[in-house]
């Protein structure tokens, strides 16, 4: 009995580490912790990585087992490229960037396979001319779900005017319909969602109006600009009298919806009291359901790190929306906090109080890149807390189908980079990887959610070699059962691959 046991213990150890193969790629001296980077994916079997250290461009090519095929500078973009966005296919690859040559702004493409060999020789998709001198990117790139739809846009400002530029691609760089729309925009009293294309080509975000509130929005539109429209459809949603934060939009093109969620306040000064949701029914063109879920006092007692439970939603963030086949979502949001030990505040999770910043009459979209930027988090003397992460399964019907709470604890000083988490959807599962401290050691955790909510905490994972620290919430999956996550070693930027 005891060597069946023995037997049975070691097969189970055995599916354990299998489920958990992770490769490095070697250190490279060049690639210090300053180096920005952008996990591109995987095309034609390759892990491609774009590099950027003091306008050194460079795209590293990794094969399987994460040794580097090759590496390379992007010859074609010049010294002065402001930014550079990709786009990958299952073969090849888009390379988007815009640089200035004297007073006028030039948005590029060049296309590669998944050797980083060129395909088609950079081309033109638009051109500004300032008049200024310009440090900043005016430019941005985003793309629909299926790739299908490219939409290049820039918006201007000038007085109480916003000027919306859209440039609709298809997945050829084909133009299909260029817009220029003019809008009442006021910065301190509106503030605007991420934007989205969808995969017909219309361009969505969402307008709130904070009236009399320095933080909260009391009214809300949602914005659609139709694919070959040249005007911007303005639709009102019901708040039922709430207060809402930031407004998280996402778009469920199988279902043809938009659905819109926000943490709401029910008054102004008071606490978060729970989940705010709508669906936009894309073909009818109107809200077909949208619910108050309020938070009661078991979940918050639950979701608390610390503190008055009435509170313990205060600084929570909503993090993902992941969508459902049948219309429904789970969303997650997640406990954020930072202390500043000097005079002073900050929000250095956006700041409520305009959603652009301002270097020259072009603003570029409210949201951060999902690159690795390593001068975003400079507040010096100032500790990060990223604690629990609470998860909540809405019916299509938008009624809450199950909630609970996935706990973790985590802090650092002066940089949130290696904390939060990341999550890999694979076998109708959702896994939540973070690091956290286990007897003075940093060890990259996992915990299993079902699709029924019951929560499994794993071991640590194996085969983490002494050394390395991860950075999950910059990590990407890359297939169905494959993840890329950055890391570093003794201060240089490297990489694994995770195949559960």
């Amino acid at each position: 009995m005891k060597f069946l046991f023995f037997w049975c213990t070691l097969f189970l150890i055995s599916l354990s580490a299998a489920a958990q193969d992770i490769k490095y790629s070697d250190p490279d001296p060049a690639d210090v912790n300053l180096t920005n980077f952008d996990i591109i994916g995987k095309v034609s079997g390759n892990y491609l990585v774009y590099k950027n250290l003091r306008n050194r461009r460079i795209l590293t090519i990794f094969d399987n087992d994460m040794k580097v095929k090759d590496a390379f500078k992007l010859q074609f973009m010049p010294d002065r490229t402001l930014s550079a966005e990709f786009i990958a296919y299952p073969d090849s690859l888009y390379a988007i960037y815009q640089y200035q040559k004297r007073s006028a702004m030039y948005a590029m493409a060049v296309e590669m396979d998944g050797n980083g060999k060129v395909l088609r020789k950079p081309f033109a998709l638009d051109t500004t001319h300032l008049g200024f001198f310009s440090n900043s990117r005016i430019y941005n790139v985003i793309y629909s779900e299926d790739r299908s739809k490219i939409l290049l846009y820039k918006i201007q400002k000038k007085y109480e005017t916003f000027t919306f530029t859209t440039l609709l691609f298809n997945s050829s760089l084909q133009l299909l319909h260029k817009s220029v729309i003019g809008t009442n925009f006021d910065d301190y009293r509106n503030s605007l969602s991420d934007f989205y294309v969808d995969n017909n080509g219309n361009f969505v975000f969402t307008v709130g109006d904070r009236q009399d509130s320095r933080y909260l929005q009391q009214q809300l539109l949602l914005a659609v600009k139709p694919a070959d429209a040249d005007s911007i459809e303005l639709h009102p949603v019901n708040l039922f009298g709430k207060y809402l934060s930031e407004v998280f939009l996402k778009i469920d093109n199988l279902n043809q919806r938009y659905v819109i969620n926000s943490l709401y306040y029910s008054r102004k000064n008071s606490n978060v009291d729970g989940l705010f949701s709508a669906f936009w029914d894309i073909r009818q063109a109107r809200i077909d359901y949208q619910s108050i879920l309020p938070f009661d006092e078991s979940l918050k007692n639950l979701a608390k790190s610390q503190g008055n439970a009435r509170q313990a939603f205060n600084d929570y963030f909503i993090r993902d929306v992941i969508l459902k086949r049948d219309g429904g979502f789970i969303l997650t949001a997640e406990d954020r906090s930072v202390n500043y030990r000097y005079n002073g505040y900050g929000f250095p999770f956006g700041s409520p109080l305009s959603p652009f910043s301002y270097y020259n009459p072009y603003i570029y979209s409210p949201y951060m890149g999902g690159y690795y930027n390593p001068y975003y988090n400079n507040g010096g003397n100032s500790r990060y807390y990223y604690d629990n992460i609470a998860v909540f399964d809405v019916s299509p019907e938008s009624k809450l189908n199950w909630k609970t709470v996935v706990t973790k604890s985590q802090y650092d000083d002066n940089t949130d980079n290696y904390l939060s988490y990341s999550i890999m959807l694979t076998g109708g599962k959702l896994h939540f990887l973070y690091n956290e401290m286990d007897r003075h050691f940093e060890l990259l955790k996992e915990q299993i959610m079902s699709p029924d909510g019951s929560v499994v905490r794993e071991p640590p994972f194996r085969s983490l070699d002494k050394g390395y620290e991860f950075m999950p919430k910059y990590a990407k999956q890359v297939s169905s059962y494959q993840m890329v996550l950055p890391c570093t070693f003794r201060n240089y930027i490297c990489f694994s691959k995770i195949e559960f």
